[in-house]
């Protein structure tokens, strides 16, 4: 299947390393135009080694995605690079673990700052160009955590599902723009953020880590966790004109594990 995705010019926010890297990878692949930016100085060396597999020009920014500051001067070095913006990828680092009794408000505020103004601030920075697209697609990475709420995951599973509100209601109020508006949820997948909540969980539990990884991959009936990859390649199709239909959709990847239906 050809996604149309050669030329189009895609920004993967929080993309050093994770589900974002994999899926700034994916777009490369597909011959997108490709600007990722992180916090970390790691950005540069994603940028390079993307570049290095896929034979495609990375642009690469330090940015918080917390500072709306910071949030225009990707926007506007993406669009002065590539010549516009087609799809906007929203991504965070995951709040901290803990349970309700563990978290104080000052990181309830920090983290409501992260994970749901970063996706305000970036759709508005954002607007203004992919309103020019003649294949405008946002796509907002959350969780499973907003289906079914996970252990020891209390900020995770109640401000991600704000995003989602967000999400929903941006499909019905930008679709006149033909702006495409949709959330993927990765379940449990291998990357740097799972093996920390791994770890919190057998400091807790005194279990080891195999048996840690074993547990939670028996909740899933693929039996395994996911990998980065097979997240990116559901993620770069639901941002592609080749899901030109699909608009206000919560895709869940991960291996069957909610059982709920809707």
């Amino acid at each position: 299947m050809d996604l149309q995705l050669r030329g189009k010019v895609a920004l993967v926010t929080a993309a050093s390393k994770g589900l974002g890297k994999a899926t700034a990878r994916q777009f490369a692949r597909e011959g997108s135009k490709v600007a990722i930016c992180a916090r970390s100085e790691l950005i540069d060396k994603t940028a390079a080694e993307i570049a290095s597999e896929t034979g495609t020009k990375v642009l690469s920014l330090r940015a918080d995605v917390t500072s709306q500051a910071d949030i225009e001067r990707v926007i506007n070095a993406t669009v002065e690079k590539f010549g516009g913006l087609d799809i906007l990828v929203t991504n965070a680092g995951g709040p901290p673990s803990g349970t309700f009794d563990d978290i104080d408000l000052a990181t309830w505020e920090t983290s409501i700052n992260l994970t749901l103004l970063s996706t305000v601030r970036l759709v508005k920075s954002a607007l203004p160009h992919l309103r020019q697209s003649t294949a405008p697609a946002i796509l907002t990475i959350t969780s499973t955590s907003t289906k079914q709420p996970v252990q020891n995951l209390v900020l995770s599973n109640s401000i991600r599902l704000a995003v989602i509100g967000l999400t929903k209601t941006l499909s019905q109020e930008l679709g006149s723009d033909k702006i495409r508006v949709n959330s993927i949820l990765p379940g449990w997948t291998y990357t740097e953020r799972v093996e920390e909540l791994i770890n919190a969980r057998i400091a807790k539990s005194g279990e080891t880590k195999e048996a840690e990884i074993a547990r939670v991959s028996a909740t899933v009936p693929l039996g395994r966790i996911g990998t980065p990859e097979e997240f990116a390649n559901a993620a770069v199709f639901l941002s592609s004109p080749a899901a030109s239909f699909v608009n206000g959709v919560m895709l869940q990847v991960d291996g069957g594990a909610i059982q709920g239906t809707f």
